[in-house]
């Protein structure tokens, strides 16, 4: 294989990718900061919903992989022949080594302990001779592999209050890890729902690599209270669909709740005031988990 490295002002960047994924045979492309590791370095940041702060970065590195060189020497030349794309230069045109692309990936990959018992273990590592509790999680197109605080969060509240819940929400479910935790820990009956197809594909495949029996399902499946609601998403959605997750709450269940900053714990607990009164029950690397219990005459209190 062999690699085109280009640099492009941040309004070619779009442009520049598309004419070599679609028209010049690129196997992949990827964009990076040309100004990494100098004063001029600017970092982006946001979230799903807001427009960011900055479209791109201001000079950008393009690296497109090729089959072999003459696509590579093909690619360069007819996109600099294009008048549009007389600001984007060739940095490089080099042999990329032949690596076991699947052993580098698992290799990035460790099993990961929740609790001294309770660890994600991928499919391809044997679990610790102390660990009583297993989710076989592999990487794949969902979110949560349990490697964020936010995940080892929410497990290790499920670890320290487990008990057969009657049934257990997982809003947002991604790869199904929460879900999974939850089955393994005694509840019976799971519904994980997301709005993303691939997740909730992915939290089948899961569910069944485990030999835990839950329903995946779009979010209009979730029906009724629920004695646990699990959401592991983002400060801003979850503010927006309080309601929704609170309507959840079954009187005497809980919500649990993560993807939160501490500097976003405030704006949660406004949110959250006409139906729950939300605490603080974990911190990891600047995220918080946020509970809310109800009570059993229906009534929102801090747990």
């Amino acid at each position: 294989m062999h690699e085109l490295v280009l640099s492009a002002c941040a309004d070619l960047v779009e442009p520049v990718s598309e004419a070599l994924m679609n028209e010049l045979d690129a196997l992949c492309v990827s964009v990076e900061d040309a100004d990494v590791d100098t004063d001029a370095e600017q970092a982006l940041f946001g979230e799903p919903g807001p427009p960011a702060a900055h479209a791109g970065w201001q000079h950008s590195t393009l690296r497109a992989l090729f089959a072999d060189q003459a696509r590579a020497t093909a690619a360069a030349t007819l996109l600099l022949a294009q008048e549009w794309a007389a600001d984007v230069h060739v940095q490089a045109l080099q042999a990329v080594p032949d690596q076991d692309w699947v052993r580098l990936t698992q290799s990035q990959f460790a099993p990961i302990e929740v609790t001294p018992t309770f660890w994600i273990v991928p499919s391809w590592h044997q679990a610790p001779p102390a660990a009583r509790r297993v989710i076989r999680l592999d990487p794949g197109l969902a979110f949560g592999t349990g490697t964020h605080p936010t995940t080892r969060m929410c497990l290790r509240w499920i670890a320290a209050h487990a008990q057969p819940w009657s049934r257990v929400l997982d809003y947002g479910c991604g790869s199904g890890i929460l879900a999974l935790g939850a089955a393994l820990h005694g509840a019976l009956q799971v519904d994980a729902v997301d709005i993303d197809p691939a997740a909730v594909t992915a939290t089948q495949a899961n569910a069944l690599a485990n030999g835990v029996a839950l329903t995946a399902a779009s979010p209009e499946h979730a029906s009724g209270c629920y004695p646990l609601v699990l959401a592991n998403i983002l400060a801003r959605p979850l503010a927006l669909m309080a309601p929704l997750l609170s309507a959840h709450v079954a009187p005497g269940g809980q919500l649990v709740m993560a993807g939160i900053l501490e500097r976003q714990a405030e704006e949660l607990h406004a949110a959250y005031a006409p139906w729950l009164a939300l605490e603080v029950r974990d911190q990891d690397d600047g995220w918080v988990l946020m509970v809310g219990h109800r009570n059993a005459d229906g009534s929102g209190v801090a747990p």
